[in-house]
């Protein structure tokens, strides 16, 4: 179901605001798409102004940044994701997910959904 990201009806007194016109095509939401564990599927979405999103439907590696350098690490699961609990399950990844890499845990700080890219930070390193 489509979801309309149109402005509010109600002015901040309580009244209503009378309707501008009819809804219109840039007004509406995308489906929600997410980003998997698992083989690099990225699809191309068209955005406002003729402008390209990167929509990750699957991925297996991150950019990892360790002390101020980046490095390539390959994602094993999710390990935690405070929007919402079943997405550990589903291993699902969002902005703000907690991943187990090769170095270790680490946090994603990119929107995958967006970008198409997984970028994170290393909270944990990987005991030797």
């Amino acid at each position: 179901m489509t979801q309309w990201q149109l402005s509010s009806r109600k002015k901040t007194t309580g009244g209503f605001i009378k309707k501008h016109g009819k809804k219109n095509r840039y007004e509406r939401g995308r489906d929600y798409l997410p980003a998997r564990v698992g083989e690099p599927k990225i699809k191309e979405k068209r955005s406002a102004g003729g402008n390209k999103k990167l929509v990750a439907l699957s991925t297996n590696t991150a950019n990892v940044s360790v002390a101020g350098r980046h490095q390539l690490a390959k994602i094993l699961s999710v390990v935690e994701n405070t929007a919402d609990s079943q997405f550990v399950r589903r291993n699902i990844i969002t902005c703000g997910a907690i991943i187990q890499t090769e170095l270790g845990k680490a946090r994603v700080t990119s929107r995958p959904g967006q970008t198409g890219v997984v970028n994170a930070v290393l909270v944990e390193e990987k005991n030797k």
